[in-house]
């Protein structure tokens, strides 16, 4: 048997469930050994809590929790929100949770260096963590097993009602041009596909009937997610990503050069793709999913 792949897990866990998705799959899934989470953006020390809990409640406390970057790299963006409330997760005496004080930044050189070759790294928010480690760090990219981020919209034929920009790019222009500039061939999961993957209720029933805290916790929080209560289902952006890590044959990808726009009045965090010579390559974009098969596997790891 493959040894399992050895995670660091870089997260904006909050408002949109999808990171708690994420985070849960990557929990229920005997290919990927965890061996940290850096939170990201905005009030991280909540976000810490949030996957402190989670943590405590699979029974992994040993797993170290860091906090990192509240704000875009440079400090003249705003932050879009400052972090979800953790209703129906967080409780009284659950303000005791207590990350590491190591920066993630930080824990995420010290981890990577200290294990050359060995560790992937899974970016799933603002990609400002990772930047300022590939600045402190400048061989760190050279030192990761791989760097996989749920990130950008391509915005191909069929895609055209995608947003210019994605969240986690325009939340953070600069620093996703740090990391796709960085030198790491980066494997990234786009709009294009995560938005082709949903949850919905029959899925969220058989989570709950898992039977555990965990099981009822995250089946809750998708049931308090707004787009879910309104529409019920909501797409998988994050956990496809860590899918991509587990279930690689689920997503076609294609090696392309990405460039991330920084400036203009309609673009700004833009992800603009384009063919090239192979020394022009950086990412391995998806640009196609089995979405019925990637949505079977979700549900049956989660309900697990």
């Amino acid at each position: 048997m493959l040894a399992p792949t050895r995670l660091l897990l870089d997260t904006d866990i909050g408002t949109d469930v999808d990171d708690c998705l994420a985070l849960a799959l990557i929990l229920r899934s005997p290919e990927i050994q965890l061996e940290g989470v850096t939170c990201v953006y905005g009030d991280v020390p909540l976000r810490a809590r949030m996957v402190l809990k989670m943590l405590r409640l699979a029974g992994r406390e040993d797993i170290p929790v860091c906090m990192g970057c509240r704000k875009p790299l440079l400090g003249i963006r705003p932050v879009y929100w400052a972090g979800h409330e953790g209703r129906g997760m967080l409780e009284p005496g659950d303000e005791s949770l207590a990350p590491s004080q190591e920066h993630a930044a930080d824990f995420i050189i010290r981890t990577v260096m200290a294990n050359p070759g060995e560790i992937h790294l899974l970016a799933i928010g603002p990609l400002t963590n990772v930047a300022l480690a590939c600045l402190r760090e400048p061989r760190l990219v050279e030192n990761l097993a791989g760097l996989t981020v749920m990130a950008g919209a391509i915005r191909g034929r069929g895609a055209f009602d995608l947003p210019y920009a994605e969240h986690n790019v325009r939340s953070d222009p600069e620093a996703a041009h740090i990391v796709f500039t960085s030198g790491a061939r980066v494997r990234m999961v786009p709009l294009d596909v995560t938005m082709r993957v949903a949850v919905r209720r029959d899925g969220v029933e058989r989570i709950r009937q898992g039977g555990t805290p965990l099981h009822e916790l995250v089946a809750r929080q998708v049931e308090l997610y707004p787009h879910f209560a309104e529409h019920g289902f909501t797409y998988l952006h994050d956990p496809l990503a860590a899918a991509s890590i587990v279930r690689p044959e689920l997503l076609a990808f294609e090696a392309l050069h990405i460039d991330v726009e920084l400036a203009g009045s309609h673009a700004v965090g833009a992800t603009l793709a384009r063919q090239g010579a192979d020394d022009l390559i950086n990412a391995d974009v998806a640009l196609a999913v089995d979405a019925p098969a990637f949505e079977s596997f979700l549900v049956e790891r989660l309900s697990s």
